[in-house]
Parts: structure tokens; sequence; C-alpha cells
């Protein structure tokens, strides 16, 4: 059994800053990957940041600058610290452990709202 499981969400206003976490089972381990996605109401999700097992970092154009992702392999746990927000970040974010590429587990997602 495999759980990945988001929190730090919630309600900011524009310019301020919020940090989401991802918990995973012991299994994230095997995981090459691990990245944050998102999906606005009526939009496709997308995908926000990413890290690899060896480090590799990649971010949407749209939050370059304003998010980092970022690992606590101890603690088995990914973050993605988000800075500046604006209303448009507005959209449930989900975590994405990426074993291979057949296999692959989400979070369930966290609300993000970013309005004044």
């Amino acid at each position: 059994q495999v759980r990945v499981v988001e929190s730090g969400g919630g309600l900011v206003q524009p310019g301020e800053s919020l940090r989401l976490s991802c918990a995973a089972s012991r299994n994230m381990f095997s995981a090459k990957t691990m990245a944050w996605y998102r999906q606005a109401p009526g939009k496709e999700r997308e995908l926000v940041a990413a890290i690899t097992g060896g480090g590799i970092l990649n971010y949407a154009d749209s939050v370059r600058g304003r998010f980092t992702i970022s690992r606590d392999k101890p603690q088995k746990t990914v973050y993605l610290q988000m800075n500046s927000l604006k209303p448009e970040d507005t959209a449930v974010y989900y975590c994405k452990m990426i074993v291979n590429h057949e296999v692959a587990y989400w979070g369930q997602g966290t609300q993000v709202t970013v309005s004044s």
C-alpha cells in the first residue's frame, strides 16, 4: 500500500506565501521523481515543479523564480515553497510520486486560493 498525502493549502492574499508538504509512505525510497501538479476549475492538470532522484529541478515558466521544490529524504517528505502568490495560482495542488514510466501515485490534493 502506497500513500501520498498533501497538506498546507489555504486562503492567502496576493503577494503572500504558502508552503505545501507531501508526505509519502516508506515506498517513496523507490521513486525516481517527485512532482507537484495543479488543476484550476475548468482547466487541465498541469505540472508545476519536479525534482528527480538525482536532484534535477524542473519548473513551469509561470512559477519559475517564485516557487521552490525541495525534499527531505530522512522524513520522506517533499515541499513546495510558494512566494509572491498570484490569483492565477489558485488551484488544487497535487503531489505525485513517480516510480517508473508505468507506476506513479497521486495524493488527494490540497486547495490553494489566492484572493483579495
